[in-house]
């Protein structure tokens, strides 16, 4: 059974706070939900399927449906990719509609990584022992996959800092983004060396915040006072260490987009806008190559000059400011990339980035580590 087409993103909604002081993550769940519902131009009892990840505090989705008062909820998922996560629940909640569990789905997502520093509870990995004492940093896993790169196709520090470069010029149209200068390619290559060859311009922001989906069965959305954005590729996939046999040249996103396009049928050269999972700078040209949008070993070259700019390059971009320059929430940026991808196909992008009658998008997200365990989604919407 394909779901190409059987479900529709009517409600989309991006918290403004970066720092909530005063909000608990339960509070920000419950205003994003609010917010995309409000968007949707639905109501709290017409939900009747919740999505979630591990984000959600407490008892996740049983915490999540009873503070919320989400009662006639009749299918939940609360299934757990890290940042790629809001991906798969977008595919899934297009399951559970085609297959009728259920008509409305909400899917949420809040933290406040910036404000406090309690970790999401987790029970101890099977490779602790292992790995636990030598204790690698996240922005390491990163730094290694771009040395292979360069090693490999000759991908300079001066490539990388245009995907920020890129992120910065989008950025200064949102009122809402944490970095909102334009920079330059000295900028970034200037700026401190956090992990050889990443700068500390090479990272995202880390916030506070959150944000919320509405998807419901077709026929709903187009009784909708909304332009109708249709799920029309969806794939995932999961890439580990194979037993210390470890690949730095692809994600699991080159295991699951191919899927993706097939379903919907068309060609990576077909997509007018792509948000792209950007932690670092590099998980960017990896997505960039992993996705078909061009050769391996090419995307250096491909971001170079301003092709992620858009009205500038060739494929426009995140043009949100994405987890570089606007907001990460959570440290889970693939929420963000759904939101932004469905405000272009709806022609509800600033209008300095506004891709011109953009009718296909595509989404894709990475959680975990580039370098280590990870998995990847694809989402392909376009304007009906």
């Amino acid at each position: 059974m394909t779901i190409r087409g059987q479900a529709c993103i009517v409600g989309i909604f991006e918290h403004p706070t970066r720092k909530a002081v005063d909000l608990t993550v339960a509070e920000i769940h419950a205003e994003c939900a609010a917010g995309a519902l409000a968007d949707a131009g639905l109501s709290h009892d017409d939900i009747d399927g919740y999505f979630c990840g591990e984000d959600a505090p407490g008892q996740g989705a049983f915490s999540m449906l009873d503070y919320m008062g989400l009662t006639k909820v009749r299918h939940f998922d609360a299934t757990e990719a890290g940042g790629s996560s809001y991906l798969m629940h977008v595919a899934h909640a297009a399951d559970a509609i085609a297959a009728g569990r259920c008509n409305v789905a909400l899917v949420t997502l809040a933290g406040r990584p910036r404000t406090s520093k309690e970790p999401i509870a987790r029970g101890p990995a099977p490779e602790r022992a292992w790995e636990g004492p030598f204790s690698a940093a996240t922005v390491a896993s990163y730094a290694m996959v771009a040395r292979r790169h360069m090693h490999d196709h000759g991908t300079t520090s001066e490539q990388l800092a245009w995907v920020k470069v890129a992120a910065s010029h989008h950025a200064r149209h949102n009122p809402h983004a944490m970095l909102r200068d334009v920079v330059t390619v000295d900028d970034v290559v200037s700026s401190p060396m956090v992990a050889d060859p990443l700068h500390r311009m090479d990272c995202c922001v880390v916030s506070d915040g959150g944000g919320a989906l509405i998807v419901t069965r077709p026929e709903i959305a187009r009784e909708l006072k909304r332009p109708v954005v249709r799920v029309i590729g969806t794939a995932e996939a999961a890439k580990g260490t194979n037993g210390g046999r470890v690949d730095l040249t692809h994600s699991a996103i080159a295991k699951c987009a191919p899927a993706a396009f097939a379903m919907a049928g068309i060609a990576p050269a077909d997509i007018q806008y792509a948000s792209l999972y950007d932690s670092f700078t590099i998980t960017v040209l990896m997505q960039l190559e992993d996705m078909g949008f061009c050769e391996r070993g090419q995307a250096g070259r491909f971001v170079a000059d301003g092709g992620l700019i858009s009205g500038v390059g060739k494929l426009p971009f995140n043009t949100d400011g994405g987890g570089l320059c606007n907001n990460h929430p959570n440290n889970r940026g693939g929420m963000t990339k759904v939101i932004e991808a469905v405000r272009q196909l709806r022609g509800e992008a600033h209008p300095a980035v506004q891709v011109p009658d953009c009718r296909l998008a595509s989404a894709s997200a990475i959680g975990g580590l580039l370098g280590g365990r990870h998995g990847g989604a694809v989402l392909i919407m376009e304007r009906a």
